[in-house]
């Protein structure tokens, strides 16, 4: 399943990283329990809870025509004490 597109690094999922929760963008298609059961399996962790929100494409113009980027949904997934999920980045040398 490729519902979850990447991890998000901003000041705020930084901060929620303290709290054990971990944000990423998702497919705008993905529904709660397909990314739940995913991130459960693929990790070998137990999800408490899930937050979600949609966000909407920004506007582009090419020319005269207007354009929208694509939208998409952030998850933010609360885990339960004890577990986590490795860093999705590499490490620099």
């Amino acid at each position: 399943m490729d519902g979850i597109r990447y991890a998000v690094f901003t000041d705020k999922s930084i901060r929620l990283l303290g709290k054990n929760q971990y944000t990423s963008n998702v497919e705008s298609g993905s529904t709660r329990t397909e990314i739940k059961h995913w991130v459960e399996l693929f990790f070998d962790v137990r999800v408490i809870a899930m937050n979600s929100h949609r966000l909407l494409g920004k506007a582009r113009r090419m020319g005269r025509i207007m354009g929208q980027t694509m939208h998409y949904r952030r998850m933010i997934i609360t885990l339960q004490p004890g577990y986590s999920i490795p860093p999705l980045r590499k490490k620099r040398t």
